[in-house]
C-alpha cells in the first residue's frame, strides 16, 4: 500500500469575509494659511500638540489697521453729530432733503469703511476651526510672510476615517453601519470601524466601489495616511465542509479530491465555495466523516491500496 496522509472532514463554522486594503484619513484636515501678508507677532501653538476650536494659533501685526480703525471711529462720531443736526434742521424745514441725504450717506460710508477695516483685522488672526493636532510649522515668530503661506497643518484624528474599495458584486450585501475590522503596521492590535458613507458610482477602471468607515481613535494610535488591512464580515455558515487547499485537483470540467473507501483511493467530484489562505469550502461531493487525502496526490490512481495516516 502507498503511504499517504489524510484528514477527516468535519463540519465547522465559516465566516464569509471580504479582504481589502485601505487608507486611514483624518476626520478633518486643513492647511493653516494666511489671507494677508505681514509680520508674525505671535504663534499660539506648539508643534505636535492638541488645540481646541476657536483657539488663536497665529497673529499677524495689525498696528496700521488698528490706527485706521481709530481714525474711522473718530470720523464716525463727527458724521453722527452732523447727521443729527441736519435731521433737526430738516424737521423745521431749515434745509432741503438733499442736504440731509448727503449727511446720511457720509455717515453710512464711514460705517462701511469701519466694517471693512474690521474684516481686514480679523484676517490677521488664524484660529483653530476644530479640535485637532497641529503638525510641524514652517515659519517662526517675527518672520514676514506673504499671502497664502503654508504655516502648518491641523488634523482631527479622533475619530478617524478609513477609506477602502470592494468589488461591485458585494454592494448589495454591505449596508450602512456594517462593522469592519482592520490592522495597521504602525500600531498593535485590531481596530474596528463602521461604514457610514460610500461613493454613489462604480469606478470604471477597477469596477469597484469606494466606502468610508468611521473609527474611534481616543489614544491617537492610528495615524493619517497609514495602510490598513481590512476584513469585512458578510455572513456566517454554521456547518461548512472545509478541506486543505492542496487536496483539490483541477480538472477540465471542475474539481476532484481523493477519498479513502475500504482502504483504497476513490476520486470524488466536488464543487468549491469560499476560500481562505489554507482551506477551501466544499459545497457538494463530500460529507462530514469522509477521509480526504492531503499527500501523494500526484501518484494517486483510483482503487490504489493505501496506508493512510490520519491527521485532524
Amino acid at each position: 500500500p502507498l503511504s499517504v496522509s489524510g484528514v477527516i472532514v468535519a463540519a465547522m463554522p465559516l465566516d464569509d469575509q471580504i479582504y481589502a486594503s485601505g487608507t486611514l484619513l483624518s476626520n478633518n484636515e486643513v492647511e493653516l494659511r494666511n489671507e494677508i501678508s505681514g509680520r508674525i507677532v505671535k504663534l499660539g501653538f506648539e508643534e505636535g500638540t492638541t488645540v481646541h476650536k476657536g483657539e488663536l494659533l497665529v497673529k499677524i501685526d495689525d498696528d496700521d489697521l488698528q490706527a485706521q480703525l481709530k481714525k474711522a471711529e473718530v470720523d464716525k462720531q463727527l458724521a453722527e453729530k452732523n447727521e443729527t443736526r441736519q435731521k433737526d434742521l430738516l424737521d423745521i424745514q431749515g434745509i432741503s432733503q438733499q442736504e440731509y441725504d448727503l449727511a446720511l450717506n457720509s455717515l453710512n460710508k464711514i460705517k462701511a469703511d469701519i466694517e471693512q477695516i474690521r474684516a481686514q483685522i480679523s484676517k490677521t488672526e488664524i484660529k483653530a476651526p476644530f479640535n485637532g493636532v497641529v503638525g510641524l510649522r514652517t515659519v517662526s515668530e517675527g518672520s514676514f510672510i506673504s499671502t497664502n503661506t503654508r504655516i502648518a497643518t491641523l488634523q482631527e484624528v479622533d475619530p478617524m476615517k478609513l477609506e477602502f474599495s470592494i468589488p461591485e458584486k458585494y454592494f448589495s450585501t454591505l449596508g450602512m453601519n456594517t462593522e469592519v475590522h482592520f490592522t495597521v503596521e504602525s500600531a498593535k492590535g485590531k481596530f474596528k470601524g463602521k461604514v457610514y458613507a460610500y461613493e454613489p458610482k462604480i469606478d470604471l477602471a477597477t469596477r469597484s466601489l469606494t466606502l468610508r468607515a468611521i473609527c474611534p481613535n481616543p489614544r491617537h494610535e492610528l495615524i493619517p495616511g497609514a495602510l490598513a488591512k481590512i476584513d469585512v464580515p458578510l455572513s456566517r455558515i454554521e456547518n461548512a465542509i472545509l478541506i486543505p487547499t492542496q487536496s483539490v485537483i483541477p480538472e477540465l470540467k471542475g474539481y476532484k479530491v481523493y477519498t479513502v473507501k475500504n482502504g483504497k483511493a476513490k476520486p470524488m467530484k466536488v464543487s468549491l465555495g469560499l476560500r481562505n489562505d489554507s482551506t477551501v469550502q466544499i459545497t457538494n461531493g463530500l460529507n462530514a466523516g469522509d477521509t480526504v487525502l492531503t499527500t501523494g496526490i500526484m501518484q494517486m490512481r483510483p482503487d490504489i491500496p493505501l496506508n493512510v495516516k490520519v491527521k485532524n
